[in-house]
């Protein structure tokens, strides 16, 4: 017995310390977690800079601190992992951002907001691939496949739009901000689905086959797409049958979490885009299943979803902040310090050309099918120049698409791929710092604060409101009135299409869809 006890304590004390060993560094990331709030917090009155800036300051600073303490070995607490942001961080940002979307703004504008983010990743993509495959050698830079350079456009194409977003407000420019906060869901979404499609390529064959990259797109949008609408549907449905709010609201909010991750990881578990599943699948939630829980539990769930997600992006921020002293990278880097300037200030130059590209002609493609819409609804010029540098900042998404294509679990030893987590580390922070700080005075200069929100109001309330209240046939008017009045529809369909589809949906969703999944009527 005595020896066997013996025998026992050298194990415990080895397990306690393995223990203590990972306790340390989730204890020090919390705490760090923690001084960014304070810190966001004492700066939100200024509105200079957001919670993205602070954490990536504050993980530079910390990471300077942990260099001197290590002696310049390690900068980071943690090591990450591409699939801890995939499968924990990354569910919460997505759903919080479909579940919160005004739905309103978002699907009356949805074909302009489909043309910039999922049309204009396409394009931009195209610019940045291109422009990296001729400009990399150039700048002694080689050894990416092909595959790579596909990867790169995907990676450089996804933006993050929080710094616009907090400066603009939805009251004076719905519109604005109903296009930005649409194309940067989106255009997430679309970045990973492309960027997903890229990854099944043979990397052997990958010459001529870009109708196979486009077919697969769009097999993982459809799919993921109408896999998040049944999620969201079943989950409306159970909670407007099974009434729990009767019991305990803690149910309903469990329920609507656990149905929502549980959509994600069915789309990866079937191979498709679970960003997308998850992002529809918050929408459709929003819109029927948040109706039919009671008054506690609407609330709690806003709270819930967004403290969720706000912790999961200052967490990817701060690891950024830390990674970019990571001095391992830089060692393993072998090219000179103008080689590596170049690489950024080329992938800089093309992620602006690639914006360029395609926000001005989409722009003017969206007006010319809204020529019915009210002039000060169009997409200004001013507009334009805001959603284009809106695009421009580089967030988590960049990063974690960097880190699954040129890393294994966040280590690499290639000095190839650690030029490229490099690059777009840096790319990430001079985006985010620059254009960050940058973002007030151009959208205060642009947008002077002379229009009001009840202007605006006023001016989007005459926008066709009494055609789109027009019946398709009546059965108590003549043959003549009715082929009249559907051609009138017709009409209207033709020369407004986004108002009219919105219009008919909203005719059928309370005939039809409300009555069974819940959701006030019209």
């Amino acid at each position: 017995m005595i020896m066997a006890l013996l025998n026992w304590i050298p194990d415990a004390v080895k397990n306690l310390a393995h223990d203590q060993a990972q306790v340390i560094p989730i204890s020090l990331f919390v705490a760090v977690l923690c001084l960014c709030l304070l810190i966001g917090h004492l700066l939100e009155e200024n509105r200079w800079v957001n919670e993205s800036i602070v954490a990536i300051l504050v993980g530079c600073i910390a990471g300077m601190i942990l260099l001197f303490i290590t002696k310049g070995k390690s900068s980071r607490i943690l090591t990450f992992n591409e699939e801890l942001f995939f499968i924990y961080l990354l569910p919460p940002i997505i759903f919080n951002a479909g579940f919160q979307v005004k739905k309103k703004q978002f699907f009356h504008n949805f074909l302009t907001i489909m043309l910039f983010g999922v049309i204009g990743v396409f394009i931009s993509a195209s610019i940045i691939v291109s422009g990296s495959w001729w400009l990399f050698p150039k700048l002694n830079f080689t050894g990416l496949t092909m595959q790579d350079y596909l990867a790169i456009g995907t990676i450089f194409s996804s933006t993050d739009t929080v710094c616009t977003l907090q400066v603009l407000h939805q009251d004076e420019t719905p519109l604005l901000y109903s296009l930005v906060f649409g194309e940067g869901v989106v255009n997430d979404a679309t970045s990973v689905v492309l960027f997903n499609a890229v990854q099944k390529l043979n990397a052997s064959k990958v010459n001529g086959r870009a109708l196979h990259v486009i077919g697969d797109f769009l097999y993982l949008f459809s799919t993921s797409t109408v896999l998040g609408f049944i999620a969201g549907l079943i989950t409306a449905f159970v909670l407007k049958v099974c009434c729990f709010g009767r019991h305990s609201s803690v149910r309903e909010i469990a329920l609507m979490i656990l149905m929502a991750y549980l959509s994600y990881t069915l789309a990866e578990l079937l191979e498709l885009s679970g960003i997308l599943t998850v992002f529809f699948c918050g929408i459709i939630m929003s819109h029927y299943a948040w109706h039919n829980v009671n008054e506690t539990s609407r609330v709690t769930t806003r709270h819930v979803f967004a403290t969720m997600s706000f912790i999961a992006e200052t967490f990817i921020f701060l690891y950024v902040g830390m990674d970019a002293l990571d001095m391992e990278k830089w060692r393993i880097t072998k090219l000179s310090f103008g080689s590596l300037m170049g690489i950024y200030s080329c992938l800089i130059f093309l992620i602006l050309l690639g914006r360029v590209a395609f926000v001005f002609p989409l722009s003017a493609f969206a007006n010319c099918l809204n020529r019915r819409a009210h002039r000060d609804s169009r997409i200004t010029f001013r507009h334009q120049i805001i959603i284009w540098w809106a695009g421009l900042m580089r967030g988590a998404v960049s990063i974690a698409l960097a880190f699954k294509q040129f890393t294994y679990s966040g280590v690499t030893s290639d000095p190839v791929n650690a030029t490229m987590i490099t690059n777009t580390i840096i790319v990430v922070l001079f985006s985010t710092l620059v254009f960050g700080f940058l973002t007030k005075p151009l959208i205060r200069y642009l947008l002077p604060h002379s229009a009001t929100r009840k202007k605006i109001i006023r001016q989007e309330s005459d926008l066709t409101a009494e055609d789109l209240n027009l019946p398709l046939l009546s059965l108590e008017e003549s043959a003549e009135t009715n082929i009249s009045r559907a051609k009138e529809s017709l009409s209207m369909l033709m020369e407004s299409p986004v108002y009219t589809i919105h219009h008919y949906w909203r005719r059928f969703d309370d005939a039809y869809m409300r009555p069974i999944f819940g959701g006030p009527l019209a």
